[in-house]
């Protein structure tokens, strides 16, 4: 069964980036197929029709996935869009995984200033009501995400549920990689899979 892995980033200033690191993946083996790769005109598309469109266009995209890699620049961490693809990971069950990319050269062969991890914007935490889903805002301060605000069963997360209110970043239960720094051309696929097996996928 092809592996199939869902890449998330920041479209405008990192495609060339993520381009080439998803081609470095799939390449090898020819069992893993990736998703997430959207024409650009596709994805504006769907935004300009409505959010519930969008949101709908990528719950379809993370379909039949098992593992979601979040291709981090240097904002990609403030993307809604990435926000959602990563709170959709998780009420799926997908593998997640971070891979620092600004060190990959873009079009112009220019490389970028490292941002923070996108999982550690995203967190869960417990009241009474439930499970739910957590981010940091512009202030610093955790707040209820806003594009789900359901409850989240304990047994959709594959890591230790929380327990009380006080906020899990995502990051806690998911390993972080720099591409260039780490020869993410030979071993991303041994990172992906390794997401795959935390999460029982």
């Amino acid at each position: 069964m092809a592996r199939r892995t869902f890449f998330s980033f920041h479209y405008s200033p990192d495609v060339w980036r993520a381009w080439n690191v998803r081609n470095s993946w799939i390449v090898k083996p020819a069992d893993q197929e990736s998703v997430g790769f959207f024409d650009k005109s596709v994805f504006e598309a769907s935004r300009k029709e409505s959010a519930d469109a969008l949101k709908r266009f990528l719950r379809e995209g993370l379909e039949n996935t098992s593992v979601t890699c979040v291709l981090a620049g240097s904002n990609t961490f403030a993307r809604r869009w990435v926000r959602y693809e990563i709170a959709r990971s998780i009420i799926k069950g997908n593998g997640l995984l971070t891979v620092h990319i600004h060190g990959v050269k873009n079009s112009d062969g220019q490389i970028a200033v490292k941002g923070p991890d996108p999982l550690n914007y995203m967190g869960v935490y417990k009241v009474d009501s439930g499970i739910y889903l957590a981010e940091l805002n512009s202030s610093g301060s955790w707040v209820k995400y806003d594009d789900y605000q359901l409850s989240i069963p304990a047994s959709t997360l594959w890591f230790t549920a929380p327990t009380n209110n006080t906020v899990i970043p995502l990051g806690k239960h998911c390993l972080a990689y720099d591409y260039a720094g780490q020869k993410g051309s030979s071993n991303i696929g041994g990172w992906i899979e390794t997401a795959a097996a935390m999460a029982g996928r």
